[in-house]
């Protein structure tokens, strides 16, 4: 399962990075999915909507190493664990629907919010 060069530098292609994250979102709820790809594929995701990054983005030059090389390795690694049907499944419906397929995004980011809220309200309320 080894990660080829020029796999990695397709995934890297920022303008096709939103029809990436929307086949993750696909392959998220895919019944045909295993258990692992749908681990990573919600981390990935999780990360994409996430106000929190690894390498903060004060640092100049560092601060983007999460948007341009460990979301791609994400879905690189997320492609590599779905099986190949399932995947290229996912990416066509996700290059077809285009943006209306960002509605399921929200949905997920959404929830991401009421999360974090919810949890400032649970640690506000202990004072």
């Amino acid at each position: 399962m080894a990660l080829k060069l020029s796999r990695l530098i397709r995934v890297v292609n920022l303008r096709r990075m939103a029809v990436y994250l929307l086949a993750l979102w696909k392959v998220l709820w895919h019944p045909q999915t295993p258990g692992s790809a749908k681990l990573v594929a919600l981390a990935v995701l999780g990360y994409v909507v996430s106000p929190v990054d690894i390498v903060p983005d004060m640092i100049p030059m560092l601060g983007q190493l999460d948007d341009l090389v460990l979301i791609p390795l994400g879905v690189t690694l997320a492609s590599q664990l779905t099986p190949q049907p399932v995947w290229k499944a996912c990416l066509e419906q996700a290059e077809r629907r285009g943006w209306s397929g960002v509605w399921g995004v929200l949905g997920f980011l959404l929830l991401w919010m009421a999360f974090l809220v919810g949890l400032a309200w649970w640690l506000l309320s202990l004072e």
